[in-house]
Formats: structure tokens, C-alpha cells, sequence
């Protein structure tokens, strides 16, 4: 496994590294979720440019992104 290049990544997303939203992507992506976003009640992701975000419900998170929670720590 390797991490995705900035060429890789805006083929497959749409978006270039440091803008990349949650959602809106060319193809749909495998999302994993740290379960621990969840315990804050809003969240600020990309909005497709580094210069641009947008606020959301973290509740929310998981259904825009049908992804899957999972537990991420060392």
C-alpha cells in the first residue's frame, strides 16, 4: 500500500490535496471515519479549495458519506 500522489488523488476525487471535501467526488470513495469526529457536535471540512470550508452536523458526516466508522488510534 502507498499513500496517493497529488496527481492520483485529483484524478480520483476531482479536488487537489488540501481542498479535498467530504463529499461531491468524480468517483465514490471507501470513507473511513474516526469515530473519534463524532464526539464533536460540528465539524469543518474542505469545500473543495484550500482557501474554502464549510461546517456540518458530525452526525451528518456518516450518512453524506455512507462511510464507515471506524476506531483510528496508535
Amino acid at each position: 500500500m502507498v499513500k496517493a500522489d497529488a496527481e492520483f488523488t485529483r484524478k480520483v476525487t476531482g479536488f487537489a490535496i488540501g481542498g479535498i471535501p467530504p463529499i461531491g467526488h468524480l468517483t465514490q470513495p471507501v470513507t473511513y471515519i474516526d469515530e473519534d469526529l463524532l464526539q464533536y457536535e460540528i465539524l469543518w471540512t474542505a469545500a473543495g479549495t484550500s482557501h474554502a470550508v464549510f461546517s456540518l452536523p458530525a452526525d451528518k458526516l456518516v450518512a453524506l458519506t455512507q462511510g464507515a466508522v471506524v476506531t483510528v488510534k496508535a
